[in-house]
Parts: C-alpha cells; structure tokens; sequence
C-alpha cells in the first residue's frame, strides 16, 4: 500500500488539483453551487484563505493560504469532497471496493498539493490558474470562463482586464 506524505507547514501556501474519478463528467460546472457550498461551509468551520481557484467540469485548482500554525489541508479537502458528495443525488456506478469503504464514485481519492515557494512560484502557479479554461478549450479568453476568480483579482488590480491578450501570459506549463 502506497504511503503518501503530503508537506506539513503551518500557514503555509499551497496550490492543490482535484480531479473527479471519471474525467468526462461535468459535475462540477453542473453544481457549482453544491460545490461552492462545501467551500463557504468547510471555510466558516475551519478557515482558510482562496487566494485564487479555477473550476473546471471535471476537475479544480486552487490556491490556499492556512492559518498561521495550521498545516491541516488534507481533512479541508476531505470536508470539502464530502459535502459536496452529500449534495448530489446517488446516481454513479460504484466499486465493490467502494461501496466497501463507504465512498461516493465521485471524487478521485487521492489530490496533488504543491508548496508554493516564492513570489515567482506563487505568480506562475495564479496565471497557470486563470489560463487553465483556455488550455483545456473551455473558453476562447480568459475574461470568458466564470468559473475562476479571475474578475475578483482584476478588481483587485493583481491582474489587467486584457491580461490575457498577447505577451502578458507567462509560461503556461508547470514543472
């Protein structure tokens, strides 16, 4: 059996992918409100800080902050995984193992977490964020994809409106 170590600094910033177990789904756009639930409710029982996200049909990025002395993103995630589960009508075809264990056929079990390092890793990984509809087809422009909080950084003056448009994209790629 696998062991995973996830990374354990107490406030630290982390940028995480979280993929649904079958990639074709779109249940994510489809209930996005369910979705974003489980995020305002996980967030007011155990807080922490979206610096920036992008929700995809079949998967997300994100990019958190913890609390200072809090390094706990993994039972967030699990929270967050399960209320939304919660919220879905019971309608996914299920493994013997899963039913086994009491899961949903929804999530994959497992996400990737990546600490972020410095400014410049933090930059790379917000614009991969923002421009990830455009890579995956969702959307011709960045400013089109609702899903993101790219306007909330625009308004914010992180990004320009056209930031997206020619030369202003970074390196889109992520090591």
């Amino acid at each position: 059996m696998p062991r995973y170590i996830r990374a354990h600094i107490p406030g630290g910033t982390f940028f995480f992918t979280v993929a649904l177990l079958q990639r074709k789904r779109r249940l994510l756009i489809e209930h996005i409100g369910a979705l974003r639930g489980a995020f305002a409710s996980v967030q007011a029982q155990r807080p922490f800080t979206i610096d920036a996200a992008v929700i995809l049909p079949d998967h997300l990025h994100c990019i958190w902050t913890l609390p200072e002395g809090d390094a706990d993103f993994s039972a967030r995630w699990h929270a967050i995984k399960s209320k939304f589960c919660r919220a879905l009508p019971k309608q996914e075809r299920l493994s013997a193992r899963r039913i086994a264990k009491g899961e949903r056929g929804i999530w994959q079990r497992r996400f990737w977490e990546h600490v972020i390092r410095d400014d410049e890793d933090f930059a790379r990984h917000m614009d991969y964020i923002h421009y990830n509809p455009v890579k995956h087809g969702h959307a011709r422009s960045v400013t089109d994809w609702p899903y993101s909080t790219f306007y909330r950084l625009v308004l914010s003056g992180v990004y320009a409106p056209d930031w997206s448009a020619g030369d202003n994209v970074r390196a889109m790629e992520l090591e």
